[in-house]
């Protein structure tokens, strides 16, 4: 996940190197605001996971992630894309309680959108 997140942060011009005294941060604050945030989108787009799932549909499942296609990668920007904008709307000055207060609020919003479509398919 980090390769990929660096691959597209090297590709918007974004500096990727990390602090020698914690390897995991990014040494530019935008870098580590952003790779927080893809964090954060890939959290929000995921599904909830199915219960019981044979070997052969874990093998296919990770085949199609492989293999993932330009509806998927549109799906996934969509995703990045609402989460960037969820940060923008956000104060700036407010750091990364700021931040924390975004993906709360991105949290409650899927589980929201998960309420009503559990609702829906029940009806």
């Amino acid at each position: 996940m980090r390769t990929a997140f660096e691959a597209w942060a090297q590709r918007d011009g974004h500096i990727v190197r990390r602090r020698e005294d914690k390897p995991d941060e990014y040494l530019i604050f935008e870098t580590q605001r952003r790779w927080v945030i893809w964090q954060a989108a890939l959290t929000h787009g995921k599904t909830t996971p199915k219960p019981r799932v044979s070997a052969a549909e874990k093998a296919a499942k990770a085949q199609r992630a492989l293999e993932m296609s330009s509806d998927e990668a549109a799906v996934r920007n969509k995703v990045l894309n609402e989460v960037l904008d969820a940060f923008s709307s956000a104060d700036g000055a407010a750091g990364m309680e700021g931040i924390l207060k975004v993906i709360q609020g991105l949290k409650m919003k899927q589980k929201a959108l998960a309420g009503d479509k559990s609702e829906d398919s029940t009806a």
